[in-house]
C-alpha cells in the first residue's frame, strides 16, 4: 500500500468520481484508476461500489478511508516537523479566509508571509465560517479565519473584534443620522449574506431579540454586489466597519450600529483541538500577532 493509491482513493471519495479526482490530482484518469485498483488489489477486498454514474463505498472502503486519511494527515506532520529542521526551507499552509473583508485585512499579510516565506506553497480557500470550519473539521485546512467558534472541537487565535455598521441608501430616511438601532431598520429589507456565513445567524437571532423578522431583500456573498443593490435602493446591509468603510460611494451611506452593541464581526483562526499544527502554520500565527505593529509600521 502506497501512499500515493491512498491519495488517490481519497480524492474519488471527495470528488465524486475518477474524473474530477484527476483533475485534481493533475494526473490522468488512467492513473488515479489504476492506482485505486492496484489498492483494492492490496487490501484483496473491494472499496468502491459502481452503481449507474455514482459511486459507493464498501465497507472496507469507510475503513480505508478513515485510517487513509489519519495516515496522510500523520505522514504530512513528519514532513512538517522535517521542514521546521530546514528553517521553513519548504512546506505548505492549507489556509481558510473570510470572504469578508479579506482584501482589506489579509492582502498585506498575505504578501508579507510570502515575502518571508518564499518556500512554502499555500493552499487558499475562501467562503463563509460554516464552511471554513467544515473544511478544518475534515482536514482540508490546517488553519481558518471564521467568526469565533463555540464549537469545542476547534481551538483558536483571536484576530480581530468588528463593530458593524449599516449602508444604507442615500435616500433612506434614516441615513442622515449619526447612528442606527436594528430596531430602527426594521421597516428596511435586509440585504443578506450566503447561508453559510455564521453572521448571518448572529444577525437574524438579533432581530428576532428586537421584536421582529427582518424582511429579506437579497443575498450575496460578495461585499461589492451587496453594496450595489444598497445604491439600487434595495435596502439595507450589516458590515463589519473594516469592510464597510471601502465601500461608501455615491449614493450609499455608512451609518454606525450602535445597538445591540454585542452584535459584533469577530474574526479568530481555528483549528482542530489537539492537532500538530505544521511550522507554516505557526508561522501564520505568529504573523497575525504582529499585525498591529504592521499596520503601524505602514502609516
Amino acid at each position: 500500500m502506497e501512499f500515493k493509491q491512498l491519495r488517490s482513493f481519497i480524492e474519488v471519495v471527495r470528488c465524486g468520481g475518477f474524473t474530477h479526482a484527476a483533475q485534481a490530482l493533475h494526473i490522468s484518469q488512467s492513473a488515479v484508476s489504476k492506482q485505486v485498483a492496484q489498492l483494492e488489489q492490496d487490501v484483496g477486498q473491494p472499496l468502491l461500489e459502481r452503481q449507474a454514474s455514482q459511486l459507493h463505498l464498501t465497507s472496507a472502503g469507510r475503513v480505508v478511508l478513515e485510517r487513509g486519511e489519519a495516515l496522510l494527515r500523520q505522514r504530512q506532520a513528519l514532513l512538517d516537523e522535517l521542514d521546521a529542521l530546514n528553517q521553513m526551507g519548504r512546506g505548505e499552509l492549507r489556509l481558510g479566509l473570510p470572504m469578508l473583508g479579506s482584501d482589506a485585512l489579509f492582502a498585506g499579510l498575505f504578501a508579507e508571509y510570502r515575502r518571508r516565506y518564499p518556500n512554502i506553497a499555500i493552499q487558499l480557500l475562501e467562503g463563509g465560517s460554516l464552511s471554513v470550519e467544515q473544511a478544518v473539521r475534515e482536514g482540508e485546512l490546517e488553519l481558518g479565519g471564521s467568526l469565533t467558534p463555540s464549537d469545542q472541537g476547534f481551538e483558536y487565535q483571536p484576530f480581530c473584534n468588528e463593530p458593524l455598521d449599516a449602508l444604507l441608501p442615500a435616500s433612506h430616511g434614516l441615513a442622515s443620522l449619526e447612528s442606527v438601532t436594528l430596531r430602527q431598520l426594521a421597516d428596511t429589507p435586509f440585504l443578506l449574506y450566503q447561508r453559510s456565513f455564521v453572521l448571518n445567524d448572529r444577525l437574524l437571532k438579533a432581530c428576532q431579540q428586537q421584536g421582529f423578522t427582518p424582511r429579506e431583500g437579497g443575498r450575496s456573498g460578495q461585499a461589492d454586489f451587496l453594496a450595489a443593490l444598497v445604491a439600487a435602493g434595495q435596502g439595507v446591509v450589516l458590515l463589519p466597519r473594516v469592510v464597510a468603510r471601502a465601500l461608501e460611494r455615491p449614493g450609499v451611506v455608512r451609518v454606525p450600529l450602535c445597538s445591540p452593541s454585542d452584535l459584533r464581526w469577530d474574526i479568530a483562526f481555528i483549528w482542530r483541538r489537539g492537532a500538530h499544527l505544521s511550522r507554516a502554520a505557526q508561522a501564520w500565527l505568529a504573523l497575525l500577532r504582529e499585525y498591529p505593529a504592521l499596520v503601524s509600521g505602514n502609516g
